[in-house]
């Protein structure tokens, strides 16, 4: 794959999305929405692939929107919006519902769109120096990425709301206090524990890792009654895997 806002590889099962245009910021541009949205097809159909790291090259993980290409062309900025959130939410939205989970390493600046990049992880570790920082009213703009479906999810409203609508930074100390990240891990070390964490997800049982995912998604959405029957369903297809079979039979061989 030809990339030229990312790196990609896959190692130990794991599909490493490396942010990578360090000189710009890692900024999210057009070559960054298309890329990413291609990314999140190679990792749901490459059978390498059993989680997903996302990290970013460079002294910042990532500015966000790439203001210089907005202004470009004034006049034809909608249009670029329809065509850049076409290719970033289609992404989004499948590396969300994908049966992979996403492990995110966050280093220094995290700024707008990445906010929202981070807060759509399943595990997210920062460094201690990591800045979260809103953005999206600084510049005119509402939000996307996913910031008022996974920001909200992760922090709870009010917070969601002080921190875009107040324009706020966030230390990583406050990020993993309000729910934002897991934790926060010294710099030298962020990349190993990340690594670490998305090997051992990747041994784990990838199918019933997505359909937990999706179950999450699902639950602020639909009733108890409809997500009850969502979890029946999803228990009725693992019945039907042999791999849930194995694992009963390991449990019950060991007592």
């Amino acid at each position: 794959m030809n990339l030229r806002a990312f790196d990609f590889s896959v190692v130990d099962n794991v599909g490493r999305i490396r942010l990578n245009q360090p000189d710009n910021g890692n900024p999210f541009n057009t070559d960054f929405c298309k890329e990413f949205n291609a990314l999140s097809v190679e990792c749901s159909e490459n059978p390498e692939v059993r989680a997903v790291l996302i990290d970013a090259a460079g002294p910042n993980f990532s500015f966000g929107g790439d203001l210089k290409e907005f202004i470009e062309e004034p006049e034809q900025l909608p249009a670029r919006f329809k065509r850049l959130t076409a290719d970033l939410h289609m992404g989004v939205a499948r590396l969300a519902r994908n049966d992979e989970p996403v492990v995110v390493a966050a280093h220094n600046l995290v700024v707008g769109g990445a906010v929202a990049l981070v807060a759509g992880g399943d595990f997210v570790y920062a460094t201690p120096k990591t800045r979260f920082y809103a953005a999206f009213s600084a510049i005119g703009v509402c939000g996307d990425t996913g910031t008022s479906f996974f920001l909200p999810r992760r922090v709870g409203s009010r917070r969601a709301t002080e921190f875009l609508m107040l324009n706020e930074t966030w230390s990583a100390d406050k990020a993993a206090e309000y729910g934002l990240i897991n934790g926060v891990v010294e710099e030298e070390q962020l990349q190993v524990h990340c690594m670490d964490l998305a090997r051992r997800l990747a041994q784990g049982p990838t199918e019933v890792y997505g359909r937990m995912r999706r179950l999450l998604l699902s639950s602020f959405s639909q009733t108890l009654e409809n997500q009850l029957l969502i979890e029946a369903a999803s228990m009725v297809e693992c019945a039907r895997s042999e791999e849930a079979l194995e694992a009963m039979r390991r449990l019950v061989n060991k007592s």
